[in-house]
């Protein structure tokens, strides 16, 4: 049946309806009040004048629809779908940057905490979302500071010979090492935390009260000093949110700028009156950009299954579903959230602003602006999810043909710019954690990128070690999870962990970071941060090739004289130095040859280079 008929025998009933192509892939996810009457105009041929009804509606080759009880079950469903299945004409929610988190990892024994943007059900807590993202990461440092719990990467279901830096500058009790504390001493601090975090501060200041009485009474002076700072701090914190509170609503406001199939959008986050975040979000392929299905798709996206819901959404343009988003999302966030657009005053002008700024966004990411060192390291830690901003990156790459003339390379990323003064370069030896060592140019005993990758690590940060010099902000690894563990792996045999290490995939573009391997990252095609990484990918690979080049070059030149009878390797060493290469000392003739080494050593070398030529 033809979708056109299947479409005039649908109920006149709510629900969701799938668009599909010849090859049963879903084309479009729609939700509707009535099935049969907005499913049957995509066929009328007086919608085809929208160039993209017109797109979509000779691309249909069958449909599918979802009956449910009301409008606001179509739309929860459509939110779902579009979700799992991405049609290429709905309009995807993509950014490179989410809603910041703190995760509490609950479930472990020794709990801990970190920056994140991307909840899981794996049985951790998630408290946020945080606005601006500065404010998790500065909650978390006040975490590490006052209760000593972490945010690492350390295996800590087994222990370690040392700690890692985070120890020594007491923002961490140090459970990755048998003896530096107790199970009940950080079970203790992890509850404090968790109280602080669920915003329980009442309770974790009496429970704080009570345990600094106690340790003046055993004369813990020291102990008792610290739970009292401690409690001072939090006091100080309980009064700053109550003013803020008192200062005014919680308002978000979208506003887009597009040239299709470019657009860009903004998003800012008001709280307590004030502007506290900001959102960009980019679409690359939105050929027939339409405004009355592009808000109200984006924010379903961003609210329907968001954690926390601001009293007021303020956006361009008002849309068809308006009221039922607003009732839909008042019930999911317990008070009530308006959606309007703002015609006059000061809303209006905030408006517009956000609309300037959207512009603007589009502009460094279209326009190709360069950002400042600044923005991209800023824009890399977020990206990457890392505890600092990386100043300093150290990339490693391996060279090699099937094996022989191995050779690593290492090249510098520092404040925005190549350090070519600190790149390195690495003969693998194939003595580092191989037992066997291989002779220059002949093959490994097996072609191993990991454990060519493992030595050129161990050696590069050994020497840091003993030269007590700083590691950098980050390692980058060119290649998959193999060489991201075998990096890791090199770095644990040193005893150096919680080291910040990432991987970018050759092909796919995809980055992996240790300790985040089931949350691989894809970075738009007009991404800063990917044009950083691709530049230091593409740096690293250039130095290494051109190193083995050099390596295979000179052994391969060295061995077509050596070979020769009677040739040493001074006479090959002096003939190389007077005529620069091999192809130069057959061109050169034998009374030119002549001059320099004996006649009839010259008329045997260019017998045996005519040979091997003609072989």
């Amino acid at each position: 049946m033809e979708p056109r008929e299947k479409a005039a025998q649908l109920p006149e009933s709510p629900g969701v309806y799938l668009f599909k192509d010849a090859a049963e892939k879903i084309l479009y996810v729609g939700k509707a009040r009535n099935l049969r009457s907005r499913v049957r105009s995509y066929f009328l041929e007086s919608r085809w004048i929208d160039a993209k009804t017109g797109s979509l509606a000779r691309e249909i080759a069958d449909l599918e629809t979802i009956v449910v009880g009301n409008e606001r079950e179509a739309l929860a469903l459509e939110n779902n779908l579009i979700k799992q299945y991405r049609p290429k004409f709905n309009v995807m929610l993509r950014d490179d940057k989410t809603y910041p988190y703190i995760k509490f990892t609950a479930a472990e024994k020794y709990p801990r905490v970190y920056f994140t943007r991307r909840i899981k059900k794996d049985g951790s807590l998630y408290f946020g979302p945080y606005f601006p993202a500065s404010l998790a990461r500065r909650i978390l440092h006040f975490v590490h500071k006052r209760f000593l719990v972490p945010s690492c990467s350390v295996d800590l279901t087994r222990s370690h010979p040392r700690p890692c830096l985070q120890y020594y500058i007491k923002r961490c009790l140090g459970p990755c090492v048998t003896g530096l504390t107790t199970d009940e001493r950080y079970a203790e601090a992890a509850r404090d935390v968790r109280l602080f975090l669920e915003g329980r501060r009442h309770d974790l200041i009496k429970s704080l009260e009570g345990r600094m009485t106690a340790a003046a009474e055993k004369e813990l002076f020291e102990q008792a000093a610290a739970y009292r700072d401690l409690l001072r701090t939090l006091e100080d914190i309980e009064e700053r949110q109550r003013i803020a509170a008192a200062q005014g609503d919680d308002t978000d406001v979208l506003a887009y700028y597009a040239e299709p199939p470019l657009v860009a959008a903004n998003l800012f986050h008001l709280r307590g009156g004030r502007v506290v975040d900001r959102r960009e979000f980019y679409w690359e392929d939105l050929e027939e950009f339409d405004p009355q299905e592009f808000v109200p798709s984006l924010l379903k996206q961003l609210y329907l299954e968001a954690e926390y819901l601001p009293k007021a959404i303020h956006v361009s343009a008002d849309f068809e579903d308006r009221e039922l988003l607003e009732a839909t999302l008042t019930e999911r966030a317990g008070h009530k959230v308006e959606i309007c657009t703002p015609q006059r005053g000061t809303k209006r002008a905030f408006l517009d602003l956000v609309e300037n700024n959207a512009k603007h966004s589009f502009e460094q990411r279209f326009r190709v602006l360069k950002p400042t060192s600044k923005a991209i390291g800023e824009a890399l830690q977020n990206a990457l999810n890392l505890a600092e901003e990386p100043e300093r990156i150290e990339s490693f790459d391996i060279s090699h043909i099937q094996g022989t003339d191995t050779v690593a390379s290492m090249v510098v990323w520092e404040k925005g710019r190549m350090k070519k003064s600190d790149y390195r370069k690495f003969i693998i030896r194939g003595d580092e954690g191989r037992g066997e060592e291989a002779s220059n140019g002949n093959p490994l005993r097996q072609n191993d990128d990991f454990a060519s990758m493992r030595e050129a690590v161990t050696r590069r940060y050994r020497r840091l070690q003993e030269e007590k010099r700083e590691l950098p902000g980050l390692i980058l690894i060119d290649g998959g999870i193999g060489q991201l563990h075998a990096a890791a792996q090199a770095l644990e045999s040193l005893l150096i962990i919680n080291q910040p290490v990432a991987s970018i995939a050759k092909k796919e573009e995809i980055l992996y970071v240790l300790g985040q391997e089931d949350e691989p990252i894809v970075l738009e095609r007009h991404s800063p941060v990917l044009h950083l990484i691709q530049q230091i990918r593409d740096e690293t690979h250039r130095f290494a090739v051109t190193f083995h080049r050099q390596r295979r070059g000179k052994r391969q030149t060295q061995t077509a004289l050596s070979e020769i009878p009677g040739v040493g390797a001074k006479t090959a060493q002096k003939l190389l130095k007077e005529f620069g290469s091999v192809a130069n000392i057959q061109r050169a003739g034998l009374e030119k040859l002549s001059s320099v080494i004996s006649r009839k050593n010259a008329e045997k070398i260019l017998s045996q280079l005519g040979d091997s030529k003609a072989q």
